[in-house]
C-alpha cells in the first residue's frame, strides 16, 4: 500500500512542487533541448571521465600513504624485496599486489586521467574550428581553457605521487623549470618543495591535497558552472533546416537525451573498465623507487606531458646573463615561456578573432563548418601544427632510436619542421577550405551515383545531367547549379539495361 496520496504518485512533480517550489526548474530541465550532433558528444565523454576519476580516485585514497619516510620494502613483490623506498611507493606496490581490485582500480584511474585530457583537448579543438567561443560564449570557453589548464596540472601531480624513479625524474625536471622562473625561481621552488630538491617530506603531502582535493574541487566547480552557462545561454548548434539563430532543434532532455546520454555514460565507463583491465599503464614495480642519484634513459612522460617535454628539447642553448648572473636560465623558455605562449593565444582568441580575423562583434548562435572562415581555419591549424610538432620531438625520440635515426639529428629535424609546419599548414587548409567552400561538397558525403529514368521499350536510361551534378539523389539540382555554376551536359543518353 502506497504512503503517497495516489495525486502524488500520478504527479510526481506536483509533489515535489508543493515542497520545494522546483517544479518550473525541474520543467525547464526536462524541455530543454539538446542538438543532435555527434562532436557534441566530446564534452560529455570529458564530464564522464571526471566521474570516473573521482570514482577511482576516491577508492585509491583509502591506501594511499602520502609520505616519504624511507622504509625497507617486505610486500608481495619479490625483486624489491630488501630495497629502500618510500612509504609512497611501497603503498602503491601494495595497492597493486595486495589490495583487492588494485591493480585495476590504479589502472582505470590511469587510462581515465589520458582519457580526460584527451576529450578536453578535442572538445576545445571543435569549439575553436567551430567558431563556438564567439560572443556570448566567450566567458564559457575561458573556463573550458581554464579547466584544459588545471586537468594537465592535476595529471601532473597524480603521476608524480607514487615516488617511482619515472615520476620522480619528472618531479626533478620540475624542480628545473620552477627554478628557471627570473628573479623569484630560487625562491619560489625552494618554498614549495621545503627546501632543496627533492625536498621535505611535507612536499608530498602538499602534492597529495592538491591532487585529491584543491583541483579536483575547483575542476568540479568550474564544470557546473560551465554547464549552468551552457543551459542558460542555450546551446550552439549547425545550421540547417529550421536552425535559426533564435532556436535549438534536436532533442529535449527527458525521456530521449536523458536516456541517451545514461547510455554514453555506461559505455564510456565500461570501456575505461576493459582498458584497466586489459591495457598495462604505468607498471611502478619495473621502474623502482625513485633515488636522485639514479637515473635511466628512454624515459617518456604521459602524452599530455610530451608537448612540454619536446619544448625544453628542442630549446637552443640560450640563457640571458646581466654582469655575470643569469637571470634567465635556459629551461624558461621551453618549459615556461612556449606553454604561457600557447594558453595566451588561447585566452586571447575570442578578442584576435573579433578584432582582426572575422572583424565580427555580433552574437552567434549558429556554429561555423571550419570551411566557412578558411583564414581562422587554417590559422587555428598553423598554431596546432606547431605545437603537435613540439609534442612530436618529445614523444617519438625512441622511435628514431629504433631506426638509427642520431638524437642530435632528430632535435635539428624537428627545430626545421618547427619554423616551417605552420607555414605549410596555413596554406594548405585554407587552400582546402576555399575549395570545400566553393563546391559545397562533404569529402565523406558526396553522393556518388546516377539517376535512371525509364524509357518507352521499358529499359532504363542514365540521365546525363545526373553524372555532371546538376541532380542530386533526389532528383533536385544540386546547389552548384542554383548558384549558376555552368555545368557540361551529355546530349545523348546511354542506355542501361
Amino acid at each position: 500500500m502506497s504512503l503517497l496520496p495516489r495525486s502524488h504518485t500520478r504527479d510526481p512533480l506536483a509533489f515535489v512542487d508543493e515542497r520545494l517550489g522546483a517544479a518550473r526548474g525541474l520543467r525547464f530541465l526536462i524541455d530543454y533541448v539538446f542538438p543532435d550532433h555527434w562532436s557534441f558528444l566530446l564534452g560529455e565523454i570529458a564530464l564522464y571521465s571526471f566521474v570516473v576519476l573521482v570514482a577511482s580516485g576516491t577508492f585509491l585514497a583509502l591506501f594511499f600513504d602520502p609520505s616519504t619516510t624511507q622504509l625497507t620494502y617486505h610486500g608481495g613483490y619479490a625483486p624489491l624485496q630488501g630495497q629502500a623506498m618510500s612509504a609512497a611507493y611501497a603503498s602503491t606496490l601494495h595497492i597493486s599486489f595486495a589490495v583487492s581490485g588494485g591493480l585495476l582500480a590504479r589502472q582505470v584511474h590511469h587510462w581515465t586521467a589520458l582519457v580526460f585530457i584527451a576529450a578536453i583537448t578535442l572538445h576545445l579543438l571543435r569549439i575553436v574550428f567551430t567558431g563556438a567561443f564567439r560572443k556570448p560564449r566567450d566567458v564559457n570557453y575561458f573556463i573550458g581553457v581554464t579547466m584544459l589548464a588545471l586537468a594537465i596540472l592535476e595529471g601532473f601531480a597524480g603521476y608524480s605521487l607514487p615516488d617511482d624513479l619515472l615520476s620522480g625524474m619528472g618531479l626533478a625536471i620540475a624542480w628545473a623549470v620552477a627554478m628557471s622562473l627570473p628573479l623569484i625561481g630560487g625562491p619560489f621552488a625552494t618554498a614549495l618543495w621545503g627546501g632543496r630538491f627533492p625536498g621535505a617530506d611535507a612536499f608530498e603531502s602538499r602534492l597529495y591535497i592538491a591532487h585529491v582535493f584543491l583541483l579536483p574541487a575547483l575542476l568540479a566547480a568550474l564544470i557546473a558552472v560551465h554547464l549552468a552557462i551552457i543551459m542558460i545561454q542555450r546551446h550552439s548548434q549547425f545550421a540547417g533546416p529550421g536552425r535559426r539563430e533564435d532556436n535549438v532543434v534536436g532533442t529535449p532532455m527527458w525521456p530521449g537525451y536523458a536516456l541517451r546520454s545514461l547510455g554514453l555514460f555506461a559505455a564510456v565507463a565500461a570501456v575505461l573498465v576493459l582498458m584497466g583491465g586489459l591495457i598495462q599503464v604505468n607498471p611502478v614495480w619495473l621502474w623502482g623507487p625513485y633515488h636522485p642519484y639514479v637515473g635511466t634513459n628512454g624515459a617518456q612522460p604521459d602524452w599530455y606531458l610530451g608537448w612540454l617535454i619536446g619544448a625544453l628539447r628542442l630549446m637552443p642553448n640560450l640563457e640571458i646573463h646581466v654582469l655575470g648572473h643569469t637571470i634567465v636560465p635556459n629551461p624558461f623558455f621551453g618549459g615556461v615561456l612556449f606553454p604561457s605562449i600557447v594558453f595566451a593565444l588561447l585566452y586571447a582568441l575570442p578578442w584576435l578573432d573579433r578584432r582582426f580575423i572575422s572583424k565580427d562583434y555580433r552574437r552567434h548562435d549558429l556554429l561555423q563548418r571550419p570551411r566557412d572562415n578558411p583564414r581562422r581555419t587554417a590559422l587555428a591549424a598553423s598554431v596546432f601544427a606547431a605545437v603537435a610538432v613540439v609534442f612530436a620531438a618529445g614523444s617519438v625520440d625512441r622511435l628514431f632510436f629504433q631506426f638509427g635515426f642520431g638524437y642530435e639529428g632528430a632535435i635539428w629535424f624537428f627545430r626545421g619542421a618547427f619554423l616551417l609546419a605552420p607555414a605549410l599548414v596555413y596554406w594548405l587548409t585554407r587552400r582546402l577550405c576555399i575549395e570545400l567552400a566553393r563546391n559545397d561538397a562533404h569529402p565523406l558525403r558526396r553522393w556518388d551515383g546516377v539517376v535512371v529514368a525509364r524509357n518507352e521499350r521499358g529499359g532504363f536510361e542514365e540521365l546525363a545531367a545526373s553524372r555532371a551534378g546538376g541532380v542530386s539523389s533526389s532528383g533536385a539540382r544540386s546547389s552548384a547549379n542554383r548558384r549558376g555554376v555552368r555545368r557540361p551536359l551529355r546530349r545523348r543518353a546511354r542506355r542501361c539495361g
